[in-house]
């Protein structure tokens, strides 16, 4: 049975975990799940119970007290500003794992999605029974983990919301990376997603290599 979102904003978290052994949280989410082209990406976040993530958000938020949000909810700016201080907080550990595109096409997104979780959760280095693992719906660690997952998670849960961050840049930057690559799809605007200009380069030029084929059967196929 799940606990309810609220029961991990609340302060007698570190109290109750304490008990059973439990001393960090691990937030995981993805990104790229609809998109076209290039792998999808799950962010891992990892802090202590007693981390005040309000420090963190209140970094973007401009008035009144500082406010949840997952990385959609979130400029590009705000994005990079939070995933900076994710990544050089003393407190904070963060990981990243890619699945490609062409493994997703193998397997399919949502297993794709679970392999990627379980990479990132691996590369925390963080011992089973010490760590209570949440996740947005639709992702899994394997069993080894404690673990709960939410609906909507990067909207409730601080972990959950910081590792949509860390996603969601990380995957950005990649695609940016691979715009010098493919330079005539325009990934660096668009990260590939089926936007109108990405379609329409489909169709007039087909897909390359670091699409997902199965994703793009009503667009076009592969050129030789």
């Amino acid at each position: 049975m799940h606990k309810p979102a609220e029961f991990y904003l609340m302060g007698y978290i570190a109290r109750y975990n304490q008990s059973v052994g439990i001393r960090y949280v691990v937030g995981i989410d993805e990104a790229g799940r609809g998109a076209l082209a290039g792998p999808v990406c799950v962010g891992a976040v990892l802090y202590p119970l007693d981390f005040d993530w309000r420090e963190a958000f209140a970094l973007v938020t401009k008035k009144g007290k500082p406010k949840l949000r997952d990385s959609k909810q979130l400029s590009a700016q705000q994005r990079d500003v939070l995933y900076e201080y994710i990544a050089a907080h003393g407190r904070l550990k963060h990981a990243a794992a890619f699945v490609s595109a062409e493994i997703i096409d193998a397997i399919g997104i949502v297993n794709a999605a679970h392999e990627a979780a379980a990479v990132a959760m691996s590369k925390l280095g963080v011992e089973p029974g010490r760590v209570a693992v949440l996740l947005d719906s639709g992702l899994r660690v394997p069993r080894i983990w404690e673990q709960e997952s939410f609906i909507r998670g990067d909207e409730t849960i601080p972990a959950i919301s910081c590792a949509s961050i860390v996603a969601k840049v990380t995957r950005d930057r990649h695609m940016e990376e691979m715009s010098e690559r493919y330079r005539a799809y325009g990934f660096e605007r668009h990260k590939g997603y089926g936007t109108q200009e990405h379609l329409k380069k489909i169709r007039s030029d087909g897909l390359s290599s670091f699409h997902r084929v199965t994703f793009c059967t009503n667009f076009s196929s592969v050129p030789d």
